[in-house]
C-alpha cells in the first residue's frame, strides 16, 4: 500500500470513528423505545416492550404485555390509546414463527465470507421458489467447518407475506420495523431489518456532514497555499530572469558567445557523447529480448528505460538485461502477474542506460 493509500484509509477510518461516536451519542442524549411483537403459535402476536439497558429486559413504565390478532392488514381491535403512544417513534421487532419460512443450509470456501451478500443473492433461485427480489432472505452467522470451508444457514420467505405486517406498524409511527426468527438450531436472524437501513442513512448524511466540514477546511488552506506558492513563483521566475541576463551580458563580455571553442558548443558536444540515442537503445533491447517476449510499452527517462510487456519466463529477462553492455542494474519496477486469457507472464522492468553504445566518434 502506498503512502498517500495509507493516508487515506486512515482519514476515511477517522470520519467513520467521528460518525460512530456522534450517532452514539445521539442515542445516549434521545435513547429509543423497542417493542417486541411475538408470533404465538395459534397465529395470535403478544407485544411487550423490550429495553436491553433495564434489568431483566422490561422498563419499569411500561404497560402490560397485550395479546393482538391482526386480520388482513389491521388490527381485530383498536389499540389503547397507551401503546399507540409508545409506538411512535419505536423500533418494532416482528418475531415470527420459524415455520413461516424456508432454511436451506450452504457450504462455501472461507474466502467467501467477505462476498457473502452476493453469493446468497445469487442462490436464491437455486435453492427456493422465490426469485431475490421476491424474498426476504438472511442467513445465519458463519461457522467454521472440515476442508478450509464455512456452513451457513439462510432463511427464506416470500416478501409479500411480511411487507403487509411491516406496514401496520410503521402507519402508527414507527420509527423502524424489524422482522426476525429463529433457526433450527436457535439462531436469531433479522431477514428484513428496516432499522439498519436507516442507521446507514442517517450514518451517510452524518458522514456527508463531516466530509463537507472537512473540505471546506481543505479549500480554504489549499486556496491560501495556491496564492502564496503562486506569488513566490512568480518572485522566483523574476529572480532566474535577472541572473540569466546578467550571465549573458558576462559572456558576451568574455567574448564567448560565438567561439569555436565556446562553452556552449562544448556542453552540447558533451551531451551528445553522454546521451544515447532512443534508436540505439531500442535497438539493444531488440537484441536482448528472446523471441518469445514482446514489449507494450516503452519508457526512456534519462539514463533509465522501462519495459513492460507479455513473456514466457520473466525472471531470465533480469539476467539477458545485466549481461549486455548496453544496460546495467536491472529489476522489477512492478510485480509480474498472469492473467487468464494469456499464456505468459505481464513483466515490468527497468535498468540503467549505459552512457556509450559503441565507440564515441
Amino acid at each position: 500500500m502506498s503512502m498517500l493509500e495509507t493516508i487515506a484509509a486512515s482519514f476515511f477510518a477517522w470520519i467513520d470513528a467521528v460518525v460512530i461516536g456522534l450517532a452514539a451519542l445521539a442515542r445516549r442524549i434521545r435513547p429509543v423505545r423497542r417493542i417486541c411483537v411475538a408470533e404465538q403459535e395459534d397465529g395470535s402476536f403478544m407485544m411487550s416492550m423490550a429495553d436491553p439497558a433495564t434489568r431483566g429486559g422490561k422498563r419499569r413504565d411500561a404497560p402490560a404485555a397485550r395479546q393482538l390478532q391482526i386480520i388482513g392488514a389491521t388490527f381485530n381491535e383498536p389499540l389503547p390509546a397507551e401503546w399507540t403512544k409508545l409506538m411512535r417513534g419505536s423500533e418494532v421487532e416482528l418475531m415470527m414463527r420459524s415455520s413461516r419460512f424456508l432454511f436451506r443450509p450452504l457450504e462455501l470456501p472461507n474466502r467467501a465470507t467477505e462476498f457473502l451478500e452476493g453469493i446468497v443473492r445469487a442462490q436464491i433461485d437455486r435453492l427456493t421458489p422465490w426469485s431475490a427480489s421476491d424474498a426476504a432472505f438472511r442467513w445465519t452467522r458463519p461457522r467454521p467447518i472440515a476442508g478450509e470451508r464455512i456452513a451457513i444457514t439462510i432463511a427464506v420467505a416470500p416478501r409479500s407475506a411480511f411487507d403487509a405486517l411491516a406496514q401496520i406498524f410503521a402507519d402508527l409511527g414507527a420509527a423502524a420495523v424489524a422482522i426476525t426468527t429463529e433457526t433450527p438450531d436457535g439462531q436469531r436472524v433479522a431477514v428484513h431489518d428496516a432499522k439498519a437501513a436507516a442507521d446507514a442513512a442517517r450514518g451517510n448524511r452524518l458522514r456527508v456532514a463531516v466530509l463537507g466540514i472537512c473540505a471546506i477546511s481543505a479549500l480554504a488552506t489549499i486556496a491560501s497555499s495556491v496564492a502564496a506558492t503562486i506569488l513566490v513563483d512568480q518572485l522566483g521566475a523574476q529572480e532566474r530572469q535577472i541572473h540569466r541576463r546578467i550571465a549573458e551580458r558576462r559572456a558576451i563580455l568574455r567574448g564567448d558567445v560565438g567561439s569555436p571553442g565556446g562553452s556552449a558548443l562544448e556542453l552540447l558536444e558533451q551531451r551528445k557523447q553522454n546521451t544515447p540515442a532512443s534508436v540505439m537503445v531500442i535497438e539493444a533491447l531488440a537484441a536482448v529480448l528472446p523471441d518469445h517476449t514482446y514489449a507494450t510499452e516503452l519508457r526512456i527517462d534519462g539514463d533509465k528505460v522501462q519495459v513492460a510487456g507479455v513473456t514466457r519466463d520473466a525472471p531470465s529477462l533480469i539476467q539477458l538485461l545485466e549481461q549486455s553492455p548496453s544496460f546495467a542494474r536491472a529489476a522489477f519496477f512492478a510485480p509480474t502477474t498472469r492473467a487468464a486469457n494469456e499464456t505468459g507472464e505481464r513483466f515490468h522492468v527497468e535498468a540503467r542506460i549505459n552512457p556509450y553504445f559503441g565507440t564515441a566518434p
